[in-house]
């Protein structure tokens, strides 16, 4: 079945909620670990039931927010989801209960146990309203993103269809793009300081009446955190600023004598050669085709994948009016389909998400015949270490995109890797300071970003610019409002895939099949367990840091464009 006829009906939570009922109070008389094994099927095909309805809505949403139907549908899932969360606590509450625990977890896996005590310590009643309210306000900032519609170039753009000005060889191009941008955020300067700072006192207050002394470690359980607490991030923190962030400093100084520039400004970045950035070849029709001669010749499995994905229609990859920004993966389990949602600009990125989001995709693909929730996607932590592979597996076919402008893109975009990881630590120590001390005000946490910049990125030079100079940057970054906390897990994972990356230049079988084994694995294990799997080091075992960013800097040096 194609996407496009996926059938949609709102749910009957009253029903839905009775049923679900029903099933938990057989669970609690079921006198087997067997008898209670068919009732967790029954109960797992209810929520995948519910929960491809919720994703059914948000996608066709981000579609078109502008589409009034499923505006309306998604505000009916923003305001059910907490009751929803609500059954999904009291099946945990009774799978952490069952006098068959042993049994069921040795069927399972611990990690559904683990996963679930967590996950009790994160709701309960007093916060299903609360818990609204944020759904609500998170989705009033996807609103708020998506209505940019920017004066620029005889046109009316949206944020996504700016960048390929931004990366533009005429730096007066750059600068009116990157200007017209920002102009957008500071016209728009109290209502993303508003929805943030109700952000930081409803997540505050749910934390609290949780029992929590801040929103931190809430966050920690929420993202399913199980093998490692804040200490290990700080400390991971800590060696990104003192290993990654001088070399990172050094690449952009690099970047600014490439470009024959006496010093970088903030505009400059997104360029990285003077005649332009390297840029895929073709319609998005013709992008699309060589993608899936790329997942032919890269494997049996993933050319199976992408005749699914094309076929079926699980990609909407145009950019367009009304369509929200960026870019995601979903997965519709009642269909056993992945859902990719781009907006291509005819940059490199339009590539980028050919391999990262499909990286994604193909890791919930490979598990589509597994009938547990929570193991659809790796471990959030674990999340974007199969992205962010795939585009390392896919480096060698990129001629068919780039033909002989490949090899700079290759360097581009290991140079990125490297770039963003003091800039994603940036983002997560951000958003600890900001939990920590939530009675701050909005222009504080203003100044509190641009305090973090100089730490992270001292390079970046916003040449006056008064909104950013003011610390307004982190407003375009969704993570923040839409996810929090989730940003070191891009960091934690480029960590491992630089690992990937040097384990494919003597051995790519070998790290092809340490890359299945891990997403075939799904959420089936905590992330460490995950990277034992795959004989990847931790990202917080003392050295790694250091010896991988020395190996990746070396690279860039010696293979500088």
């Amino acid at each position: 079945m194609r996407f496009r006829d996926f059938p949609y009906e709102r749910p009957d939570f009253a029903s839905f909620r009775e049923e679900f009922l029903g099933l938990l109070r057989q669970f609690a008389k079921a006198a087997t670990a067997d008898a209670q094994a068919e009732i967790i099927r029954q109960i797992n095909d209810k929520r995948n039931y519910y929960e491809s309805l919720s994703s059914l809505a948000h996608i066709r949403h981000t579609l078109n927010t502008q589409n009034d139907f499923y505006a309306a549908e998604q505000e009916f899932f923003d305001e059910t989801d907490p009751l929803y969360k609500d059954l999904i606590t009291e099946y945990y509450r009774a799978l952490v209960a069952s006098p068959h625990r042993e049994e069921l977890s040795r069927h399972y896996g611990r990690q559904l146990f683990t996963l679930a005590e967590m996950a009790l310590r994160t709701f309960s009643p007093a916060v299903i309203e609360l818990q609204q309210q944020e759904n609500k306000l998170a989705s009033s900032y996807k609103k708020l993103l998506a209505s940019a519609a920017i004066p620029f170039d005889g046109e009316k753009k949206n944020l996504s269809q700016l960048i390929p000005y931004q990366q533009s060889p005429e730096r007066s191009v750059r600068r009116d793009a990157a200007e017209a941008r920002y102009q957008f955020f500071a016209a728009h300067r109290e209502e993303f300081d508003d929805i943030y700072a109700r952000l930081v006192a409803v997540r505050t207050e749910i934390a609290a009446r949780l029992g929590f002394k801040s929103f931190i470690p809430l966050a920690y359980l929420r993202r399913g955190r199980s093998d490692y607490t804040a200490r290990e991030v700080s400390s991971f923190r800590r060696e990104i600023e003192r290993y990654a962030v001088p070399p990172a400093s050094a690449l952009r100084k690099k970047q600014a004598e490439r470009l024959g520039l006496v010093s970088l400004k903030y505009y400059d970045e997104a360029l990285f050669y003077p005649e332009g950035n390297p840029a895929p070849a073709g319609t998005p029709e013709e992008i699309l085709e060589q993608g899936r001669v790329m997942y032919e010749e890269l494997s049996q499995e993933t050319g199976e994948f992408f005749r699914e994905l094309t076929e079926r229609e699980l990609l909407d990859l145009l950019s367009r009016a009304n369509k929200a920004p960026g870019g995601y993966c979903d997965y519709l389990a009642a269909f056993q389909a992945p859902f990719i949602f781009a907006n291509f600009n005819g940059t490199a990125g339009d590539v980028d998400v050919l391999t990262h989001e499909a990286g994604h995709a193909f890791q919930v693909w490979l598990g589509r015949h597994r009938n547990i929730p929570e193991y659809h996607f790796a471990t959030m932590e674990a999340a974007e270490i199969p992205s962010m592979s795939m585009e390392i597996f896919t480096r060698p076919f990129m001629e068919l995109f780039f033909g002989s402008r490949a090899p700079l893109y290759r360097f581009q975009h290991l140079c990125e890797a490297f770039l963003f990881l003091p800039y994603g630590a940036l983002v997560d120590h951000f958003q600890h300071e900001v939990f920590a001390r939530p009675e701050l005000n909005s222009a504080e946490r203003r100044r509190l970003w641009r305090t973090l910049e100089g730490k992270y990125l001292p390079h970046r030079d916003y040449d006056g610019h008064p909104f950013l100079e003011h610390g307004g940057f982190w407003f375009q970054q969704g993570h923040i409002f839409e996810t929090p906390f989730y940003y070191i897990d891009y960091c934690l994972a480029q960590v491992c895939v630089f690992q990937l990356w040097q384990r494919a230049f003597t051995d790519r079988d070998g790290a092809w099949l340490d890359y299945l084994a891990l997403c075939r694995a799904g959420g089936s294990r905590p992330l460490l367990q995950l990277l034992s799997m795959a004989r990847l080091s931790s990202p917080f075992a003392p050295g790694t840091v250091k010896r991988l960013t020395a190996v990746v800097h070396s690279f860039l040096s010696q293979n500088s464009q």
